[in-house]
């Protein structure tokens, strides 16, 4: 069994148990940890580390959840095989079943010393994100009731009939048409029914022959690296949506770390950075939820233009907005040029769909087809015939209509089952997408609102997941992540009732 000796730093604003994950993460990513090697239990490495249990567990969790560690049934944590693998598995800002989430892979339990057998069970998870839901078993931590994954969407509300119909009309065409090699760039169909979507729906205007389809947005980073240059640095928002952060360090790039403000990235400190890309969500950022206003975004593209640069614009969850006219996409006001739009169709249908796609601009579009016109389109060619068809026939604008709808109501009524939490705790962050932000208006920092939720058997996530570089945000108070696509209502009001028992001062009975 492997020794950890880890140096922990009380008052750095990163929780002990990020602390824990990096120190780990930073170890098997030199060597020093070589793959297979069984790690401390929880017990074991909480005591060397005069640290609760809780917070060992918290990190090992998550880096079950990233894919660094294996779970082996009764005997303890290993360290995973990652030779030749790109870190691409899920990871905490777990967007629309783009990757898993945290929790979603876990051991029954560690191998531990035979007076521990009333340690922590760990809760089953379904492999769509959402947790099984039992009996409350409060105070026990045992049994997980609720898992506010903000990876999840309602799958209960996929349109399966139509897409039952449209598959066997695509397959109808017994040519074989339908089954010989595509296009690279995408099939013509699609890619004129997303860009019609595009302007109709977010102001891009576009040809089809700028659309780039591909299975994933992680596929389509890989393309726009080699387009734009592995050794080009990127600025990215801190916090960020993590996954691209971790694909795009994967593939070389330096990355520039720029603060936040009220009104998105600080347009100040990127002019000051030696970056010529940068990597922005104006619409909805994740996971703050900051809308970009025009003036800000008037900021950006003169940088791009000033720097001969360009932005890349991730447009996620920008079909879920609550409050307000819908804001349209960056690339909308773009003249010059200079804005790179990555879209996904994850969310707003189903994680499996595996549909997403680029708008490159005329410069970024002949680097393609030189550089990367060979590569044959990561979408089957009857998928990307059944999609054009559910847009071009009204299907998806009734289905995003409903879902609107769908998850509206679910953050109205977790955001009421949540109103017993103030003041000592702000609820924001919901004008769009499917999470809230849960903010201590106290005291209380992540790290504690994290364990005292598992131990009522309540998942929620830190904020301080989604930053990156050297080092953690400067945050006054603790703030977590609770998504609410995935859930009933009667898990939804169970873990809003354990959430409640969990942070919430209790007035002592006489």
């Amino acid at each position: 069994m492997y020794q950890l000796t880890i140096p922990l730093e009380e008052n750095t604003g990163l929780p002990l148990y990020m602390q824990i994950c990096e120190h780990i993460r930073a170890e098997m990513k030199s060597g020093a940890i070589p793959a297979y090697t069984r790690l401390p239990s929880t017990r074991k490495l909480a005591a060397t580390l005069a640290v609760s249990r809780s917070t060992v567990q918290l990190a090992y969790d998550q880096l079950l959840a990233e894919g660094y560690l294996e779970a082996e049934p009764c005997r303890g944590y290993y360290v995973a095989d990652m030779e030749g693998a790109l870190p691409f598995a899920g990871m905490g800002h777990g967007r629309g079943g783009e990757t898993e989430e945290p929790g979603e892979a876990e051991a029954c339990r560690e191998e531990e010393d035979p007076e521990d057998n009333g340690g922590e069970a760990l809760s089953s998870i379904r492999g769509d994100g959402r947790s099984s839901c039992g009996a409350a078993g409060e105070g026990q931590g045992s049994v997980m009731i609720c898992d506010f994954s903000p990876a999840g969407v309602d799958l209960s509300c996929f349109p399966y009939k139509t897409w039952r119909r449209l598959t066997k009309e695509v397959f109808s065409d017994e040519t074989g048409r339908i089954l010989s090699r595509g296009m690279s760039q995408g099939e013509p169909g699609l890619r004129q029914a997303i860009s019609e979507y595009l302007h109709g729906a977010r102001g891009v205007h576009c040809e089809p022959e700028q659309v780039v389809v591909g299975a994933g947005n992680e596929y389509l980073l890989m393309l726009l690296s080699q387009i734009l240059g592995k050794r080009e640095p990127v600025a990215m928002e801190n916090p960020t949506y993590f996954q691209a952060y971790r694909v795009l360090t994967a593939l070389g790039h330096e990355i520039v770390p720029v603060p936040l403000d009220g009104q998105g990235m600080r347009a100040d400190l990127l002019f000051k950075s030696e970056a010529r890309l940068a990597y922005v969500m104006p619409s909805h950022q994740y996971p703050t939820g900051v809308v970009m206003p025009i003036a800000r975004r008037m900021e950006l593209l003169s940088w791009a233009g000033k720097r001969d640069g360009y932005l890349i614009e991730d447009d996620y969850d920008s079909e879920f907005r609550y409050r307000g006219r819908p804001v349209p996409a960056l690339g909308s006001v773009d003249r010059q040029g200079r804005v790179i739009y990555l879209g996904t169709f994850s969310r707003a249908i189903a994680p499996a769909i595996r549909v997403s796609f680029l708008v490159l601009p005329g410069e970024l579009l002949k680097r393609y087809r030189a550089v990367c016109g060979f590569y044959a389109c990561t979408v089957p060619r009857a998928d990307q015939e059944v999609l054009a068809r559910f847009l071009n026939s009204g299907s998806f604008e009734r289905h995003l209509n409903r879902m609107r709808n769908v998850y509206r109501e679910k953050k109205e009524k977790l955001s009421d089952l949540l109103c017993p939490l103030a003041p000592d705790f702000r609820i924001h962050g919901d004008e769009a997408g499917v999470h809230i932000l849960i903010s201590s208006e106290a005291d209380m920092s992540e790290e504690e609102m994290v364990i005292r939720a598992r131990e009522k058997g309540v998942r929620v996530y830190g904020l301080s997941h989604h930053d990156i570089g050297s080092g953690a945000v400067r945050r006054s108070r603790g703030t977590v992540i609770a998504g609410f696509a995935q859930l009933h209502l009667a898990q939804m009001e169970a873990g809003a009732r354990a959430l409640i028992q969990a942070w919430k001062p209790q007035p002592v009975r006489r």
